[in-house]
């Protein structure tokens, strides 16, 4: 019979050789696939303390205004500020998103924090560029469960000055500009497919305290794609300006 936690460890030990040497995985048992969402959520919190990080922010979106959430932990090491410099990985796409900084901590709960609390503990906002990458070699032919496990597919988090919070900024489809090499690479109408993004904000919270983790003070959540995924051929600059935000830039080698 499978032991659950012993295949969420060995996934996880998967995903941390992955991470550390950069070569894709091929080939992974069977078992290690997670049997739900709650099982992949238990692989990511095993990869962070397998590679000796804490989480320094979240990323969480939604496929529509009233879809289900879903997320993953961003490592510290992963989050950087604009200008950024990274290389390149194996498979690269690139998202313009707002990120939002809290300027307090929530402490683990039984309850679940109302979403005008968590709201509330907003302190900033910037624009966000997300590297996205995968450790599967069959990436984006991959089980959903596994992309979750994978951090969902997150590769690196580059964020422009942070503003302060501002609850009448147009959140749902800001005008934007987005490229790569001086081309346009965003969608003709963006907008994030959740709507508000900040609907977003109260799962990740909650799904952190409701388990027994102390959202921080400083946290870092990004909310989802305003201009669709853009798979990168070659090095390049990529630069993305959403108005009323300082700009966000990362180059990639």
């Amino acid at each position: 019979m499978n032991d659950p936690d012993h295949d969420a460890e060995e996934l996880a030990r998967l995903l941390r050789d992955a991470f550390a040497s950069g070569a894709a995985l091929s080939h992974w048992p069977s078992s290690v696939v997670p049997a739900s969402a709650e099982g992949a959520y238990r692989v990511q919190q095993q990869l962070l303390q397998l590679r000796g990080q804490r989480a320094g922010g979240w990323k969480v979106g939604a496929k529509s205004g009233t879809g289900p959430i879903k997320g993953a932990p961003l490592p510290a090491d992963g989050i950087q500020a604009s200008p950024a410099r990274l290389g390149r990985a194996r498979a690269v796409g690139l998202e313009l998103e707002i990120a939002f900084r809290f300027g307090r901590a929530f402490a683990p709960s039984n309850r679940s924090y109302p979403s005008d609390e968590v709201i509330g503990g907003l302190a900033s906002f910037c624009a966000a560029i997300e590297v996205v990458a995968s450790r599967f070699a069959g990436w984006p032919d991959v089980d959903p469960l596994l992309q979750l496990a994978d951090l969902q597919n997150h590769g690196a988090l580059v964020v422009g000055s942070f503003i302060d919070y501002d609850g009448g900024f147009a959140f749902a489809s800001p005008s934007l500009r987005f490229g790569f090499n001086g081309h346009d690479i965003a969608t003709d109408r963006p907008a994030n497919p959740a709507g508000d993004p900040r609907r977003l904000l109260a799962w990740a919270v909650n799904h952190c305290t409701t388990r027994g983790l102390r959202f921080e003070e400083g946290t870092i959540v990004t909310t989802g794609s305003y201009t669709g995924l853009h798979l990168v051929q070659g090095s390049g600059t990529a630069e993305g300006q959403i108005a009323g935000l300082p700009p966000v830039r990362l180059s990639l080698d």
